[in-house]
Order: structure tokens, then sequence, then C-alpha cells
């Protein structure tokens, strides 16, 4: 029995780079996570997807300097300050 390698990293990078190229459409980010939930194990990666949609990247890694391929914009920290589009974003969670 071969056991399968754990990549955070490799998973946030592709998650983000999903979440980049889908722009400000919250649709599209959706059709994206759950298009891509049947490729990637978000269960494994739950830890990390969870960071990913609330602050943009894995915790404790948040030093990028805006490097795209390490972060997004598309997470609950860079959301409007209002309760629609926090409540937008804990929706697109959810799907």
């Amino acid at each position: 029995d071969e056991k399968e390698k754990f990549e955070p990293t490799v998973f946030r990078d592709t998650i983000v780079q999903g979440l980049n190229e889908a722009g400000n459409d919250l649709e599209a980010i959706a059709k994206f996570l759950d298009a891509t939930g049947s490729r990637l194990d978000y269960r494994r990666y739950a830890d990390t997807l969870f960071d990913i949609l609330v602050a943009g990247s894995m915790l404790g890694n948040l030093q990028y300097d805006n490097d795209k391929t390490k972060m997004t914009h598309h997470c609950v920290f860079f959301a409007d300050e209002d309760h629609d589009a926090i409540r937008n974003y804990a929706q697109v969670s959810k799907s």
C-alpha cells in the first residue's frame, strides 16, 4: 500500500488559481468549487480550504506580497464590510 502524499500547498495553488480566474462573479466561484470538488479531496484538505475561503490563503503563510498564485482576494477577509456581502461569501462556502 502506497500512501497518498499530503500536499496542502499544491491544493492551495489549485484552488487559488481557480478562484482568481473566476473573477468577481460569486456564481462562477461556486461553480468552480462544485466542479473541483469531484477532483480534489475536500475532506483531506478541509482546513486548507477553510483558510482559503476565509482568509485568502493558508493561515500562517499570509506573507505573499500579493502573489496571485498563492493568495486570492475572493474571501471573507477581503469582502465588503456589510451584512449582504458577508452572507454571499458564506453561501458560496456552503455550496
